[in-house]
């Protein structure tokens, strides 16, 4: 019985790509994918990235797909940028509302001192 949840086991893992099953070593670094690799290599499709690997027990050469430090920094100032703009709106919107604030306190002032 336990051997044919194992037999089983290494069935469903062999249609996985050897990287998630084993260990790899980087063969090329992530690196931006040409017109050509983009259309042929469905790993370049989600980043538009892609590393060449592989595989330590398979020897297997296969491509992962991969993200660059230069798209991660772009990324990154993207949403620096967003939080800043953010930010620069709900602190006009909380001064409008406080100079509003303002103005209503001091007309219910000005109303009980001519009251008196």
């Amino acid at each position: 019985m336990a051997w044919g949840w194992h037999l089983s086991f290494l069935a469903s893992t062999s249609n996985l790509p050897c990287w998630l099953v084993e260990e790899f070593v980087v063969a090329e670094e992530c690196s931006p994918c040409s017109n050509f690799r983009a259309k042929t290599t469905p790993e370049c499709g989600s980043t538009g990235y892609v590393e060449k690997i592989t595989c330590s027990s398979s020897k297997r050469n296969e491509f992962k797909s991969c993200r660059s430090a230069l798209m991660e920094q772009r990324l990154f100032w993207k949403f620096e940028g967003a939080v800043v703009c953010v930010a620069l709106i709900f602190a006009c919107l909380v001064i409008i509302r406080q100079r509003q604030l303002d103005r209503k306190a001091l007309e219910k002032v000005r109303k009980q001192i001519e009251s008196i």
